[in-house]
């Protein structure tokens, strides 16, 4: 059987919310596990079974997004099946609200009164444009309504990369210079949870939980692009009750 997280914020009641792992599921080397990816090779009948017992825990079909690192966010209630974007939100009971990630960061968030909930695919890509940003205004709550869990991603030790990925965040905002540490041959490790919490703190939300995983330091439990270039996607879900 597969293995869940459940993340562990201040939600108010109404709101569910899971995560998965690599951990069960039927899925074969280089994707072995509970892969959830129906575009990265594994064979469809593994990830068709996988999917059928994610189902399982659910009130519906998750409503699976086409992502491509953007900033667009749309309606769960009402996306077709595999549109592109990399969030969505939704004030409709029983959606679950779904992206899929293998180092990229899930941001979820929901509002304290339990009437909207919503979801971000946040690589560097997505966090610098804006997707946070962007879901967070199709939420349509203020920021102080508002909370937030950082799922599994990539760790603070293990993401490096060049100095235009640090030029590009601080030229949207200084503070992010506290989110980036010198590495060896000029590059920089990148605290992509750090960066994400000063997004959340400009938009007014202080209630934020979750950030202490790294996908790529724990390869019994996740699943790394960054590790093993051919990998598996963890599924990071919320929906109203």
């Amino acid at each position: 059987m597969p293995e869940f997280i459940l993340p562990d914020w201040p939600a108010p009641a109404g709101v569910r919310a899971l995560a998965t792992t690599r951990g069960g599921g039927a899925s074969a080397p280089p994707w072995q596990g509970f892969n959830l990816g129906d575009h990265v090779g594994d064979d469809p009948h593994a990830v068709a079974a996988n999917r059928a017992l994610l189902r399982r825990e659910l009130p519906a079909e998750p409503v699976w997004l086409s992502q491509v690192h953007g900033t667009r966010c749309v309606d769960a209630a009402t996306a077709r099946p595999g549109e592109q974007a990399d969030a969505s939100f939704s004030r409709s009971r029983g959606v679950v609200c779904t992206v899929l990630t293998a180092d990229c960061l899930p941001v979820l968030l929901c509002d304290e009164h339990a009437t909207v909930v919503g979801i971000a695919h946040a690589g560097w890509r997505g966090l610098a444009a804006g997707v946070i940003e962007a879901t967070v205004a199709a939420m349509g709550e203020p920021g102080s309504a508002l909370m937030a869990w950082l799922g599994p991603a990539i760790g603070p030790q293990a993401f490096e990369v060049g100095g235009e990925v640090r030029e590009l965040f601080l030229a949207g905002d200084a503070a992010a210079a506290d989110a980036f540490v010198p590495a060896a041959g000029g590059k920089w490790l990148c605290d992509i949870y750090r960066v994400a919490r000063l997004r959340l703190q400009s938009l007014g939300i202080r209630r934020v939980a979750g950030a202490d995983f790294c996908t790529v330091n724990d390869a019994q439990r996740w699943f790394s692009h960054r590790r093993d270039g051919v990998s598996g996607r963890m599924a990071s879900l919320v929906w109203l009750e």
